[in-house]
């Protein structure tokens, strides 16, 4: 996810720039000169202030108020506007709290330009050949076509070794973004610091497909694996899902779709029961558990139109069906006994997913009499619970693995030295 925004970001700092520079030429004009003269002259601040008559402070006051507009304006071009009719969506889009929110939301996006490091580590890892002896490339699976990266144990190929459980890796991306190849270096550490297969599929994301499609793709992974643990030498009775931000949305919908037997599915009844019982916990990293409230925080944010949630969603009004939340309280006492366990981990300096949703989501399970743990990451935030399992050298990497590690030993009922 923070990938896809790096590159969203120099597209939107582009944009921006093209408006600010126009904002600046018109300056000149207004005193009577032309904007070809100015782009001769624009590097001198004397120059404006004397030449062109036009005051220092005037001058800061057209960028203060310039630039913020640019940016709002820019990026509600780029990701939509208010869903409002006509021309009462400008109206929407040019109130000054949504030109504040929404800049102040972009300007926080900087902060991704320090993982630029990581993204040549994982690019260079990915694109290297020799790194293919540790996973095994673009499988296709499921009826859609997708394809997913298969991650090795090191125990794999070792005398006296025998299936190792699965982990299977869903990412985060707001439900429009996000690929595989991004996580190969948190699916390799998965897979080494718990002795694991691990599994990072695609599935169709916003505008190719809504949630209900991502639904199906994830589930299409699950009937893979518990069709292919032969080929590759894992357990398919001994499966983990791991989720991020909305990936942590789509694997706790994934399983209790399946516990309920939806038919939306597309599988057998059968097929749907065994992965049920076979998926022995679910991890959620910094999640979205009830959509509705993250709606409201996202209309807090002043982000909710150029969020591609509600989009992916089919609307406001298709929030509880697809809200984790929603769909326990409807559970009878027979489904809610095959839910699996949970385990929450949620930083507290989350400011895109607030670390109300994990704590909620661990009250409700827990009323519910659903084994669930609930790990709050002081200092950390929404990215670095992700970004720091990629290599052992990032700040949280310890920390994040061993809440992960001491739950993936309960979930598989095995002995694991945390």
């Amino acid at each position: 996810m923070v990938y896809c925004r790096l590159g969203s970001m120099f597209l939107l700092w582009g944009n921006i720039g093209y408006l600010n520079t126009g904002i600046l030429l018109l300056i000149p004009r207004l005193n009577g000169t032309s904007s070809r003269d100015t782009a001769f002259q624009f590097g001198s601040v004397d120059m404006i202030g004397l030449k062109y008559n036009v005051s220092l402070p005037m001058a800061a006051g057209a960028l203060l108020v310039g630039i913020p507009y640019s940016i709002s304006l820019v990026a509600q071009w780029m990701y939509g506007w208010p869903n409002k009719p006509g021309y009462k969506k400008y109206i929407e889009a040019l109130k000054p709290r949504r030109i504040y929110c929404l800049t102040k939301a972009v300007l926080e996006m900087l902060k991704y330009f320090q993982y630029g490091k990581l993204y040549f580590q994982w690019k260079s890892w990915y694109k290297n050949v020799e790194n293919h002896k540790h996973y095994e490339k673009g499988i296709t699976f499921g009826r859609r076509s997708n394809q997913l990266d298969l991650y090795y144990s090191p125990t794999v190929g070792q005398p006296g070794s025998g299936r190792v459980p699965v982990v299977v890796f869903i990412y985060g991306g707001a439900w429009g973004s996000g690929e595989r190849a991004m996580y190969c270096l948190l699916a390799m550490q998965t897979a080494k610091e718990l002795s694991a297969t691990v599994i990072c599929p695609d599935y169709c994301t916003y505008p190719k497909g809504n949630v209900l499609c991502m639904v199906q793709d994830i589930a299409d992974c699950l009937v893979w694996a518990r069709e292919n643990s032969h080929k590759f030498n894992f357990d398919k009775d001994n499966i983990v899902l791991i989720g991020h931000s909305a990936g942590a949305h789509l694997a706790a919908l994934t399983v209790l779709f399946m516990v309920e037997g939806r038919h939306e599915l597309f599988i057998e009844a059968n097929k749907q029961a065994e992965i049920t019982m076979a998926i022995r916990g679910v991890t959620g990293l910094s999640g979205v558990y009830n959509v509705m409230d993250h709606y409201e925080h996202e209309q807090m944010r002043g982000v909710e139109y150029v969020s591609t949630m509600h989009k992916a969603m089919n609307g406001v009004d298709s929030f509880p069906y697809y809200s984790p939340t929603h769909l326990l309280k409807t559970f009878s006492e027979e489904q809610l006994k095959r839910v699996p366990p949970f385990c929450l981990l949620h930083g507290t300096n989350d400011i895109i997913v607030p670390v109300a949703s994990s704590q909620r989501f661990s009250e409700l399970l827990t009323s519910l009499s659903i084994k669930v743990s609930l790990y709050l990451m002081p200092k950390m935030d929404h990215t670095e619970i992700v970004t720091d399992l990629m290599a052992a050298d990032r700040h949280f990497y310890n920390t994040v693995y061993s809440c992960i590690k001491q739950e993936y030993s309960k979930f598989i009922g095995q002995f694991c030295d945390c």
